[in-house]
């Protein structure tokens, strides 16, 4: 909240001071960063008059990092300690490496830390550490146009970023000297920028597709609401997949079979980048590609023979599309508008397809390299407190569900995917042994009914905990997702106050596209998980009832049971527990209801003699003065 400046008695109020802030758009081609002028969003320029900042960093031998278009002139002679699309690498691991287009491209340390990093010149840089020395970099452009000092940035991450990666985001903004004001998704900035909120209703589609990553996202305008409804996509798809596919395409043209060099992989992406820019704009292109020392190839490509290259890719972006329609529960007829958000939008097939797919025009009016940074610049100006009779209220919403691992290793949603954030919900839980002094919570992602298939987010444990039966104390879990859908998880046991909590700062490591996997997971195999949820449910239920009679026959068994009593219900344990090992939840049932009516005489025989115990020696009178005095209301301050 913006601090308001109070006069002192007699006289006249200060005049507000306006203050500095910023949008950027840290893209995985290209960032940049802009701000409000006199009302009016403007993106900032260095000192040779470029606004677009390409995502690049060299680093030196000597140390030194170069950023931007500078450092693209290394990405031939030195293209190991050339990092590019690093953002694609944002909140992974080592485990998400293989098989990328980073590890086709790029020599990886694996053991300086928990996340990947770049083996340059300057020793072992990971994604965090190249992303902090671009956010430098635009922090410096920022500070040079600006009057006055800057408070913070909205810096705009893809919807579908999850907590680590949304984390990491702001560990390097962090390194770089760079306040948050907020993370807000890159669909949600867009349509601040085309101004959508101004319209009193509707619900608009954001297509966001970059050089790295796709988002797509179903937000609702209704005065000064802006809701995001549904969103989906992949955290690895974009421009860049595009110009491998236009390499290939080059290489199959020129007959090549070889591998290329780190060098030439840089030229022939460069090329590939130049004929996709081209074609955007014309039919055909003259291509004079220099490929090895010895090998070089000239033709002309056609925009057809692109649009063959990339159709699959194209393709694959509609399936999330059809997704978000059905979670966010509309139709194509329900929306207003489609806007087109990325550099890689500006291919025509891709509009084509679009268009073809909503069975309408799209949006392209706004330059779609500049729609983010200028939206977060809106969204700046309004944190910063310069606008303080704006009604406008963002409603982002995480993108998977958040839970606990339960007994028999079952994951129970606390917060279902698509909540609006920012959220708080609480729910309680129980212990499952006799005694139990501590309960370990295990926090999980993910839309599958067990913990095998879900992601692991968090593991702590609540201590001191009264030994109790089993099932009587309360332990309350609280889940807040804050404005920047960062999570922090806390545990109440309600009668002692013993609290623990922990912020989840998830490690590193979620694979490409997995949560667009995860969520195909959960649909395609929702009937067997649910089987599989009822059957861990009647096991752990059994495995309840088998823990109890095994304690009560230990206590006391030989007290009230005879030798043949006694077998009996051993016989009858032996054949529950016999029943649980297999998968059959009906044989389970069943042994376990055997189990309770062979065994009910036992409990009440052990019932009878706990009764007769507390009321030995005492007057009926007695104890039925004391009934009556539990039964009284208690004064509250007892």
């Amino acid at each position: 909240m913006a601090l308001l400046q109070i006069s002192e008695p007699g006289q006249a109020p200060a005049p507000h001071q306006r203050r500095d802030a910023v949008g950027i758009d840290l893209g995985t081609t290209n960032s940049l960063v802009a701000t409000l002028r006199s009302g009016t969003p403007t993106v900032l320029v260095n000192e040779a008059g470029e606004g677009s900042l390409p995502s690049v960093v060299h680093y030196g031998e000597d140390d030194s990092i170069t950023v931007g278009h500078a450092a693209q002139e290394y990405a031939v002679t030195d293209p190991m300690s050339t990092i590019r699309s690093a953002k694609r690498l944002m909140g992974k691991g080592a485990d998400d490496l293989p098989g990328t287009w980073l590890s086709d491209h790029y020599n990886f340390d694996l053991t300086s830390g928990p996340m990947p990093a770049f083996a340059t010149n300057a020793g072992p840089k990971t994604a965090i550490d190249v992303s902090a020395a671009l956010l430098k970099e635009l922090k410096a452009i920022a500070e040079k146009s600006v009057s006055g000092e800057l408070v913070g940035a909205v810096i705009t991450v893809p919807a579908y970023f999850d907590d680590a990666q949304r984390q990491a985001t702001k560990d390097a903004a962090s390194l770089a000297g760079l306040s948050v004001l907020r993370l807000i998704n890159e669909p949600t900035a867009a349509a601040l920028a085309y101004g959508l909120d101004a319209n009193d209703s509707g619900t608009v589609v954001v297509y966001d597709l970059g050089g790295g990553t796709f988002d797509i996202s179903v937000l609702k305008m209704q005065r000064g609401l802006f809701e995001v409804l549904a969103t989906a996509g992949n955290t690895a798809l974009g421009g860049d997949d595009f110009d491998e596919a236009i390499v290939s395409m080059l290489c199959e043209l020129a007959s090549f079979s070889g591998e290329l060099s780190s060098g030439a992989q840089r030229r022939a992406l460069q090329t590939a980048r130049q004929v996709k820019e081209t074609l955007s704009e014309q039919e055909s292109v003259s291509v004079d590609w220099h490929i090895e020392a010895e090998t070089h190839w000239s033709g002309t490509i056609t925009r057809e023979q692109l649009n063959n290259a990339i159709s699959a890719l194209v393709d694959q972006t509609l399936t999330p599309c059809r997704r978000v329609l059905r979670d966010a529960d509309i139709e194509k007829s329900d929306i207003r508008a489609v806007v087109m958000v990325g550099g890689s939008t500006r291919v025509p097939l891709v509009r084509d397809r679009v268009s073809e797919f909503f069975e309408q025009p799209v949006l392209t009016s706004i330059n779609p390299d500049e729609v983010v940074a200028i939206g977060a610049a809106i969204q700046a100006d309004v944190l910063a407190g310069n606008k303080p009779d704006n009604d406008l209220l963002l409603l982002d919403v995480i993108p998977l569900s958040l839970g606990l691992e339960t007994m028999g290793g079952l994951a129970e949603k606390i917060i279902p995917r698509n909540t609006t954030i920012p959220i708080a919900r609480a729910q309680e839980f129980t212990t499952y042994k006799d005694s139990q002094t501590a309960l370990a919570l295990h926090v999980v992602q993910g839309e599958r009914e067990l913990v095998a298939d879900c992601r692991s987010l968090a593991r702590f444990e609540l201590t001191g905990l009264p030994p109790r039966v089993a099932g009587a104390v309360r332990v309350q879990v609280l889940f807040q997702v804050d404005a920047d859908g960062l999570l922090t998880v806390s545990a109440l046991e309600k009668d002692s106050g013993n609290l623990a909590s922990i912020d989840v700062k998830p490690s590193y490591g979620l694979s490409d596209g997995e949560i667009e996997s995860m969520l195909q997971a959960s649909m395609d195999n929702a009937a067997g998980d649910m089987q599989q949820r009822l059957l861990q449910e009647q096991k752990v239920d059994a495995q309840r009832v088998i823990e109890a009679i095994d304690s009560a026959l230990r206590a006391d068994g030989d007290i009230h049971l005879s030798s043949e009593e006694r077998a009996a219900i051993d016989e009858l344990i032996d054949n529950l527990k016999n029943s649980v090992k297999g998968d059959d939840s009906a044989a389970i049932k069943l042994a376990q209801e055997s189990l309770e009516k062979g065994s009910s005489n036992f409990v009440e025989r052990r019932m009878n003699a706990s009764v007769k115990h507390l009321m030995a020696g005492q007057h009926v009178d007695a104890v039925a003065a004391q009934l009556e005095e539990s039964e009284k209301p208690q004064d509250a301050n007892d």
